[in-house]
């Protein structure tokens, strides 16, 4: 997902032409000042924040990490949660949150201050995950066939994210309204019979694991936009006031995991 996320927020696209003689082409890169960026989230689980900064596209692989940022987060419960030390970027805590709790969190770094608010919602129900051969024209395509059921009688809004041994593989956002107070269908298009791309082949035995989360109507519409700006040079909506780029979003989350296997798998 991070690396979903820094794509689009760089944004830039370089642009080639074809042509028939070869030329040294000097490309004028534009400075920019760097912006700060934070993924902030806070589950029935743990909560976790990661603050960066942005590089210019010329610059060196130079630790872009902020350690010394101070996170507050506040719920309308009068909960708190105060971090104010970071491990490569990373802030973390063994706070949960509550269904129902609308959550704020400033976060301020060398006397700027960026803030945001998300509500808590409740865990989803994992119903099912399989895999299943579809025939498209000529080839084969092998989906997965992600089944969840929705939170009765509320408007939902879900994001899922499915892993491979570890790292990101498919993700999308959904909203309730296909199939509302009964069981939602997600298809991932994971790969065709020929495929010899490592980022989509699946391999036998790979580690598969599925998150769901439920999450509010601001983060929705963040990664509804994420998703459509992947290959634009736009970045996705703001989610923080201040000026700076990522997220903040308090969700309930479930997760399953199995192993892959080409065994019993199903023709439609």
């Amino acid at each position: 997902m991070k690396n979903v996320i820094v794509k689009a927020i760089i944004g830039i696209v370089l642009g080639s032409t074809i042509a028939s003689c070869e030329k040294e082409i000097d490309i004028d890169y534009k400075t920019v000042e760097p912006m700060y960026v934070v993924e902030a989230e806070v589950n029935n689980v743990s909560t976790r924040v990661a603050v960066s900064r942005t590089t210019q596209i010329t610059g060196d692989n130079d630790d872009t990490s902020i350690n010394n940022a101070i996170i507050n987060i506040t719920g309308s419960d009068n909960s708190t949660l105060t971090l104010t030390k970071g491990i490569r970027g990373l802030y973390t805590s063994s706070f949960k949150g509550t269904a129902g709790v609308r959550y704020s969190i400033d976060v301020e770094i060398d006397g700027r201050h960026f803030t945001s608010e998300s509500t808590m919602q409740k865990q989803p129900v994992i119903n099912s995950l399989r895999f299943v051969w579809k025939k498209m024209f000529s080839t084969r395509i092998l989906f997965a066939d992600l089944r969840i059921e929705d939170i009765k009688n509320e408007t939902n809004f879900y994001f899922m994210h499915i892993y491979r041994n570890g790292v990101g593989y498919r993700w999308a956002v959904m909203k309730d309204t296909s199939n509302h107070n009964a069981e939602l269908q997600q298809l991932f298009s994971c790969m065709d019979e020929d495929s010899d791309d490592a980022d989509d082949k699946l391999n036998e035995g790979d580690n598969i694991r599925v998150e769901v989360r439920a999450i509010d109507k601001a983060s929705y519409d963040y990664l509804f936009s994420l998703q459509h700006n992947t290959d634009i040079t736009t970045n996705p909506i703001m989610n923080f006031t201040g000026g700076c780029l990522g997220y903040f979003s308090a969700y309930g989350r479930s997760q399953l995991t199995c192993k892959f296997t080409y065994e019993g798998i199903e023709e439609e």
